[in-house]
């Protein structure tokens, strides 16, 4: 218990410093954001301070779900609590498609505006620069975090580092927008939702990849058959170990949990079974992590009079 306690720590200070970098930076863009769409009329600018708001929100996610999903096995919880990153993931990829969602159909009725009453403003210079700013931020924030959450194996950092590219993303679409707008003068302010909404379709389409494979691990989707096969391949490589069968897999949080049924000779002591399904169950480990949950059932070899009765 103390040992899964401690090797936790790390995981979890590495996961906290680059969430609390990147809340801060969230919290100070979207003030930023709101301030310069609103002084700088622009309802690509708003949209964007909404989605640095959702970031900010998703921060706080992490943070709290993060600290559940690294406590250890108890008596309410025999596998752990890691699928409380699971769900987090599939809050930010929820979070993230509402957003995407709520852009399009502020953009939608922002060009459906302009064309029936021509009533659309200019955007300012304010908000063009704070939308270059905010790309520049989110593109750092994205790169430190997403190399933060594969040090650390985590899926929801890496989701939450994806929430930081698509908010730069959103950026992206809203500076070329506001710029157009600004540059080509009059007529042209229709521009500035159009981005948004081009923008909006990105930023759906990384809610839905990460909303897939969480709903996946949720519903106790088994592993890649790539990885099933590495499994099978790992028991068959020790000798008098055959017929792996009943293999069942799944992910929980950031390690898997995988059961087995294997054939040995019958003859065998159990002594000399226990060593090797043990053996089994460290080289799975050394390949998949110390965190492996390993259920190996052993099944004495059928011989011929076996299959008859059988």
């Amino acid at each position: 218990m103390g040992e899964k306690i401690i090797s936790a720590n790390p995981y979890e200070k590495e996961v906290y410093r680059i969430t609390l970098l990147g809340s801060f930076a969230n919290f100070l863009l979207l003030l930023l954001k709101f301030f310069a769409g609103i002084i700088g009329n622009s309802a690509a600018m708003i949209a964007d301070a909404v989605h640095s708001l959702s970031d900010f929100v998703t921060d706080i996610v992490v943070i709290v779900f993060v600290r559940f999903s690294n406590k250890p096995k108890d008596e309410f919880y025999d596998y752990g609590y890691g699928k409380y990153e699971t769900l987090a993931t599939a809050i930010i990829g929820v979070i993230l498609f509402i957003v995407g969602f709520g852009i399009l159909w502020s953009g939608a009725g922002s060009i459906h505006r302009f064309y029936t009453t021509g009533e659309l403003e200019q955007p300012g210079m304010l908000a063009l620069v704070m939308a270059l700013v905010s790309i520049v931020v989110k593109e750092i924030l994205y790169r430190i975090t997403a190399a933060t959450g594969r040090k650390v194996n985590s899926q929801v950092v890496v989701a939450n580092a994806w929430h930081h590219r698509s908010d730069a993303l959103s950026s992206i679409g809203t500076a070329i927008g506001i710029g157009g707008a600004i540059f080509l003068g009059e007529g042209w302010q229709v521009l500035d939702p159009i981005a948004a909404i081009i923008v909006s379709f990105f930023i759906m389409k990384v809610a839905i990849q990460l909303l897939i494979p969480s709903f996946g691990e949720l519903l106790e989707k088994s592993l890649p058959a790539d990885v099933e096969k590495k499994i099978e391949n790992i028991i068959l490589s020790f000798p008098g170990v055959t017929e792996p069968h009943h293999l069942r897999t799944r992910r929980i949080g950031k390690y898997y949990a995988i059961e087995v049924h294997l054939r040995m000779d019958g003859n065998i002591t159990l002594r000399k079974a226990h060593d090797t399904a043990t053996a089994i169950e460290h080289k799975i480990k050394a390949d998949f992590g110390e965190q492996t949950l390993i259920n190996i059932h052993l099944e004495p070899i059928k011989n011929s009079s076996d299959k008859k009765q059988s």
